[in-house]
């Protein structure tokens, strides 16, 4: 208590003999003025300091994925060309004897039907040869090649490649040609251990690798692939690719940046992560670059924070009371939008800063009812993105391509019923895994049901009669997303359809005004009466917890169409069960309405 009066009385010594505009000057510069200065000082230096934090974390987190989106195209162009060099039949073939020209011919025609596809599995594949060392085999010139002087690329002879890669000791090896194309090359061994060829898979440089190398850490750095043998076969800076590691500044410090997480030398940062095969992945990112744009940010924060202190000095000793009057009239305002009313205003005469806070305010004023609405919106699409969650927990990139490998070895093994079975789920899941859409047109809808069908015939083949009665005037027409597909499935998981003599599936889709109708009938098993009931009041679980997949189709309509829809269900034990829906006929996309 006596220090606080005792510093009362120093101010109070201090201010007496000035006027009312060197009081309020001194105050605020004790109060505001230099307070804000040192403040803003020390919130620079940690404003650099976490700057340069968050770059380091946004640095390896690009290195990690840049890591990893090189080992997983490398390992897509390895696996290719091992399951070609590791062929059995094709290892038979090049070790075999020949005794007749019929029995070559066979050969050549084989590894023609076999491999003409393989440059189009990947992409930037633009030459793909197997070159034998078969005396006894011919050389038809397409596929099938003997080593000899002719030449791939300018300077690369067929002999040149052949001896090199003969004499590696890996099976599988990457090269460098004139730094714009990549060779791969991979041995092929008979079972004893004898080398019978080599796989040649010519790539472009760019298609493969030249997204990623293209100006990597937005210009600020560089970025490239070492080999084994300590060759750089993959750089941003073109004039690098070929050389080895020891004729490059990386050398001097590698065996550092390796045991590291980052390595700062003179205002760059030396990054190292391996990938398979012994390949290392090097960075060279020029920190001082990329803190320039952040100190210019920050000085000119401090320089706006300086004309900020110096404007509001002269603005607060020459319209004070101006300045308090008009305050005050912006606060009983304000406390009228508190109290819910969007409709007040100011009067405003003035073009100063409070002249423009209050048109502000006037501004403000008239949107809060837009920007209400905006939340609501908000909350609706909140909803939208459950559903877009629940799909995204299956990646559809792994299994397009996981079919795509399986019908691959279909066609490799002429299997006609695989073959039927793939194209059908591929169209199944183009839909239903495809996360970008909840709505979709009739026709693809009625694709996707159809696909579901026939992989449900090739599992009970010839069971079960579809009966199909669509008007070909709504196909262009939008429906939401698996809207019949689920109502199908419960014909056979619910509807024991299957297992019925004489079973049938009618699908009808008519157009009947400004409505399009559905309605999907079976003549299986039906539905218990109790079961029924419940399943219309929205109270059926059913079995494994789906409640016949109607829960969800019922929440989706009432989310697109409001009361606009129809959904009903009609059943007699044992004999039958039919599903309608009538939602409204939109040649638009329909938007989600409400929220649930």
């Amino acid at each position: 208590m006596t220090m606080r009066r005792s510093l009362e009385r120093i101010v109070i010594r201090i201010t007496s003999k000035m006027n009312l505009r060197g009081k309020i000057f001194f105050l605020y510069g004790a109060i505001i003025f230099i307070p804000t200065k040192l403040l803003g000082i020390v919130a620079g230096y940690l404003a650099l300091q976490s700057f340069r934090d968050n770059y380091m974390v946004t640095i390896k987190e690009a290195m990690r994925q840049t890591v990893q989106n090189i080992e997983v195209r490398k390992q897509s162009y390895d696996v290719l060309a091992t399951r070609t060099g590791t062929d059995g039949e094709l290892v038979a073939r090049l070790s075999r004897d020949y005794s007749n020209m019929f029995e070559q011919l066979n050969t050549v025609e084989y590894v023609d039907r076999s491999f003409v596809f393989t440059s189009q599995y990947l992409p930037g594949i633009d030459d793909f040869r197997i070159y034998h060392t078969n005396t006894m085999l011919v050389q038809d010139g397409r596929l099938l090649w003997k080593p000899k002087g002719r030449i791939l690329q300018p300077g690369f002879t067929e002999t040149d490649w052949f001896a090199s890669a003969s004499g590696d000791p890996s099976a599988l090896t990457w090269g460098n040609v004139n730094k714009n194309k990549l060779v791969i090359s991979h041995k092929i061994m008979s079972p004893s251990g004898n080398m019978l060829g080599l796989i040649y898979m010519l790539l472009d440089y760019k298609t493969v690798f030249g997204k990623l190398f293209d100006r990597p850490f937005s210009g600020s750095g560089e970025l490239s692939i070492i080999d084994d043998n300590s060759t750089i076969i993959v750089s941003s800076d073109p004039q690098k690719i070929g050389l080895k590691l020891q004729a490059t500044s990386l050398n001097d410090h590698w065996e550092e940046a390796s045991l590291s997480e980052g390595l700062m030398i003179g205002g760059n940062l030396l990054m190292v992560r391996p990938i398979d095969s012994n390949w290392q992945v090097a960075a060279l990112i020029q920190m001082d670059e990329l803190e320039s744009q952040s100190k210019t940010i920050l000085y000119g924060i401090i320089a706006a924070i300086l004309i900020f202190l110096l404007s509001s000095t002269f603005l607060i000793m020459t319209v004070l009371k101006n300045v308090v009057w008009r305050i005050r009239k912006l606060g009983a305002r304000m406390y009228d939008v508190s109290q819910g009313q969007f409709d007040v205003s100011i009067r405003n005469t003035d073009k100063d800063e409070l002249g423009e806070l209050e048109v502000l305010f006037n501004s403000m004023s008239g949107r809060l009812g837009g920007l209400v609405e905006d939340i609501t919106q908000a909350n609706l699409k909140e909803r939208e993105q459950s559903f877009k969650a629940l799909q995204a927990q299956i990646n559809p990139h792994f299994i397009y391509n996981s079919l795509s490998l399986l019908r691959w070895r279909a066609l490799d093994l002429q299997d006609d019923a695989q073959l039927r079975t793939i194209d059908a789920l591929t169209t199944f899941y183009r839909l239903a895994l495809d996360n970008k859409i909840n709505v979709t047109q009739i026709k693809g809808e009625l694709d996707h049901v159809r696909a579901y069908l026939d992989i449900q015939e090739l599992r009970y083949p010839g069971r079960v009669s579809i009966e199909w009665n669509i008007d070909q005037d709504l196909l262009d027409l939008y429906t939401i997303k698996l809207l019949l597909q689920p109502v199908v499935e419960n014909c056979y998981l619910h509807g024991n359809i299957t297992g019925k003599k004489g079973a049938v599936i009618r699908i009808s889709a008519l157009l009947e005004q400004d409505n399009v109708r559905f309605e999907v009938f079976d003549n299986g098993r039906g539905i218990k009466s109790e079961t029924l009931e419940q399943i219309r009041l929205g109270k059926h679980t059913g079995g494994g917890g789906n409640g016949f997949g109607t829960a969800n189709i019922r929440e989706r309509l009432q989310l697109y169409f409001e009361n606009k829809h129809a959904f009903t269900i009609e059943s007699k034990e044992n004999e039958w069960t039919a599903v309608t829906i009538v939602i409204p006929a939109c040649a638009q996309t329909p938007q989600i309405r409400k929220v649930l």
